[in-house]
């Protein structure tokens, strides 16, 4: 564990909301000795900290930046033409060691951009993951990547299952994570050509990888990390979350449609409240994109204090881990894969 508290910078100006948010949120998690800077327009955060009735006594600083990310901007162009912009001046203060991580509710695309070139990759690693943290029938399941990579390599994914076998021990405490592959079938020899590589590759891992696995199978909670390319992740992410909503649209209609099932509503309503906070994406608050030197959560844009607070407290555990450290370890000790990479190209 580190001798002090982790330093997060909030990019305090992401998100559809932006400081409304991000400030409170921020403050919940310097409630807890998390120590934040809040990095965006100087005069906005004072106003919305002045909110805060606490705010004297927490640990929270502000570090100005004059430049904001539009969500539908291209992420190369804010990388370029927006150097002093909230999200890239929060990745440079960690990158000059002046904080230990960062969590972002904007541009998803300039995130990732400054992510890979402000804070760098870890040796060896050419495509960070996005990895999503998802509910099951019993424990969480970590799905990645999901939307950082449109395009892999049979080597990338196999470097995706170490991650996510990182991830799974440090942030959701699972000994020895089960490692699947995502395919159209669970036998060896199902799926693309990208697919049947990267099996062979897993095989060859130290990881427990328990081999292909079928969209149906995330879900079951007998898995803990699936792998898979970012345009696929990402598909399957967004479809996730259009069910859990639509099925909570159509569960309060029928519930409200007749007196009597809304009366066994009322009933349940423990049970309801408990399935509705199994399924909320804010239970973990974003993204973490790995194979970085330092830790970064991407948030929704969309994010209510509730996620940008629980992301903070992921990135935090991430630093109390030192879970970068172990990604550089454990990527390390299986450089052979950089050499298939190396061959196949």
């Amino acid at each position: 564990m580190l001798e002090k508290a982790p330093r997060i910078a909030v990019d305090a100006m992401g998100g559809d909301i932006g400081p409304r948010v991000n400030v409170p949120a921020a403050a919940q998690a310097a409630r807890e000795g998390i120590h934040i800077t809040l990095v965006g327009d100087e005069d906005v955060l004072r106003g919305e900290l002045a909110r805060v009735a606490d705010a004297d006594s927490l640990p929270i600083a502000i570090h100005h930046a004059s430049q904001v990310v539009e969500m539908k901007e291209k992420p190369s162009d804010a990388l370029r033409r927006k150097k002093d912009s909230s999200i890239q001046v929060a990745c440079q203060l960690v990158k000059e060691g002046r904080a230990d991580g960062v969590v972002s509710a904007g541009n998803s695309g300039a995130s990732v951009a400054c992510g890979m070139f402000v804070l760098g990759r870890i040796k060896g690693v050419e495509r960070p993951a996005l990895a999503s943290i998802m509910p099951t029938e019993k424990e969480p399941v970590v799905l990645l990547d999901v939307g950082a990579n449109v395009d892999s390599k049979p080597f990338h994914l196999a470097q995706f299952g170490i991650m996510g076998d990182v991830l799974a021990r440090d942030v959701l405490g699972v000994d020895r994570p089960r490692v699947g592959l995502l395919s159209i079938g669970e036998e060896e020899g199902k799926g693309n050509v990208m697919v049947k590589e990267a099996f062979d590759l897993l095989k060859q891992t130290s990881l427990n990888f328990v081999g292909n696995v079928e969209g149906r199978d995330i879900f079951t909670g007998d898995l803990d990390v699936a792998v898979c390319d970012g345009f696929v992740g990402n598909i399957c992410l967004k479809l996730s979350e259009g069910l859990a909503r639509s099925f909570g649209r159509v569960l309060k209609r029928e519930l409200k449609r007749h007196m009597l099932s809304r009366m066994g509503a009322a009933l349940s309503m423990r049970s309801l409240k408990n399935f509705a906070q199994m399924l909320d994406y804010a239970e973990y608050g974003g993204a973490p994109l790995l194979g970085l030197k330092s830790i970064l959560i991407v948030c929704h844009g969309s994010s209510n204090e509730k996620a940008v607070t629980n992301a903070t407290r992921m990135a935090a555990t991430f630093v109390e881990k030192k879970s970068h450290e172990h990604l550089a370890a454990e990527l390390s000790a299986h450089n052979e894969l950089g050499q298939f990479n190396r061959h196949k190209a």
